[in-house]
């Protein structure tokens, strides 16, 4: 692959999506245009960007890169995103919209300590608010190995100077323009994601035809046990690597920056054509990379690292102008997280912990340099600890999910429940969902994934109010 013309391409697009942060930066009058984009957000921007926010670098790269490694049964996470997703849509969006603009609440903090007063609300702030800095703080270092990746393998350059270049780069767009410049650059990301989902196992499955079929190639390289739904599961192993890989969609329901997308929709009609749109594009993207794997452990089957399987094969099917476009599409699955994952950490400090009350009419720069502060911990995070993008992720995942998901649901069921269960549940869904995360694993690590958010629900009942 031509190097230059790949560059140029990188180029190019950087310049665009820092264009749109300059015109995105003339709408933000208010903290509520910085952080929600004025509750104003139709359809398509918000499924896309949505999907784009969540379905980051760990699918393009890590879902092909575990179906490379495992075979079929990755099929399971690919379907436990997806039905997560389609929950999220229908279940949860058109009432976090109408709960979050009747109670005027901006970020999934103020949704958390809702109806607490006193030490405990300040409790409950303070300690959501540390969970969701630690663990996007992983989950954004993650977003920027990614990136480190794509530069390294295509430039020859030194991982921590590409991490520091994609770093800079999402800094300043995400600091400009705020809730919209996110959502539209995100928007714009998720198209070229769900191109390139499209694109590359169609041509994969092209040069597989010509090796000879792809259900073929595949038995050259897999054992028979790696083309089958159940791997080597058998009975309660397999019942367990099904839960398990299913309830990696749970995962979605207490992710901040996606709930900030259903806090920021215009009304329950456009809710409605953005859940048809995000469920859509998730099918695709989630078994497209999946089907990308597998095809390509056929035809690069000595890979050292799994994970590069979507650069290998881009410079191995594409010439050079399309190559870059599809690179791209990775940086852009690594922006559309850690951009979003920004915009939540600023409204941490200035909204949250109550800095944009200290500085009066300086509210948009509290938040823009508290992502400065962000990025530079992220960054350095990425390039002293490396770490395979797809377990750094999985562990940011569920733990927010535990942690926050099962409040989410029961307050949005209309379950009425104290405040101090409030805070119990999401101390124990986080701590459970570390200790689990330390442990050995498990086939399909069901335990990881489903009782921490058991846990939680089980609490919350436990202090609800009777009637």
């Amino acid at each position: 692959m031509n190097t230059s013309v790949v560059l140029i391409t990188l180029i190019f697009y950087k310049i665009l999506l820092i264009g749109i942060g300059f015109w995105a930066s003339k709408r933000m009058k208010s903290q509520e245009d910085m952080l929600l984009g004025g509750r104003s957000l139709g359809p398509l921007v918000g499924a896309i960007s949505y999907s784009a926010s969540a379905a980051s670098a760990w699918t393009l790269l890590g879902m092909s890169g575990l179906a490379y490694t495992i075979g079929l049964p990755a099929i399971w996470i690919a379907a436990g995103a997806v039905l997560g997703s389609a929950l999220a849509w229908i279940w949860v969006a058109p009432r976090m919209r109408r709960f979050s603009k009747e109670h005027k609440i901006l970020t999934l903090t103020d949704f958390l300590s809702f109806g607490a007063d006193g030490p405990l609300k300040k409790a409950i702030v303070l300690l959501s608010s540390l969970i969701i800095l630690v663990s996007f703080i992983f989950y954004i270092a993650s977003q920027f190995q990614g990136a480190g990746n794509t530069f390294a393998l295509t430039f020859d350059m030194q991982a921590s100077e590409s991490i520091l270049l994609g770093g800079v780069v999402i800094l300043l767009y995400t600091m400009l323009g705020g809730f919209w410049a996110v959502s539209l650059t995100d928007t714009l990301q998720g198209i070229l994601m769900f191109l390139a989902a499209i694109i590359m196992p169609v041509a994969a499955f092209i040069t597989l035809s010509d090796m000879g079929g792809f259900w073929v190639s595949l038995e050259k390289i897999y054992e028979p046990s790696a083309l089958t739904l159940s791997g080597q599961s058998m009975g309660l192993a397999l019942v367990g690597l099904i839960i398990g890989n299913l309830a990696v969609g749970l995962g979605a329901l207490g992710q901040p920056h996606l709930q900030a997308r259903f806090m920021a929709m215009k009304d329950d009609k456009a809710i409605n054509q953005a859940a048809i749109l995000g469920i859509g594009w998730y099918a695709f993207v989630f078994f497209g990379m999946c089907l990308l794997g597998l095809m390509g452990h056929a035809i690069l089957p000595d890979l050292n690292n799994p994970e590069n399987i979507f650069f290998e094969l881009t410079a191995v099917l594409f010439p050079s102008v399309l190559g870059g476009i599809i690179l791209a599409a990775v940086l852009s699955a690594v922006m559309s997280t850690a951009d979003s994952m920004l915009l939540v950490a600023a409204g941490i400090f200035s909204h949250d912990l109550g800095l944009s009350q200290r500085f009066k009419d300086r509210e948009v720069l509290v938040s823009r340099l508290a992502i400065v502060a962000v990025t530079a911990l992220s960054i350095w995070v990425a390039i002293q600890f490396e770490a395979s993008i797809f377990n750094r992720v999985l562990f940011a995942w569920n733990a927010l999910g535990a942690a926050f998901g099962p409040l989410i649901i029961m307050r949005l069921a209309g379950v009425d429940f104290r405040a101090r269960g409030a805070f119990l549940a999401i101390a124990s869904g986080f701590g459970c969902a570390v200790y689990l995360f330390s442990q050995p694993n498990m086939p399909g690590d069901w335990l990881e994934r489903l009782a921490p958010f058991i846990l939680g629900l089980v609490i919350l009942y436990g202090f609800r109010r009777r009637s």
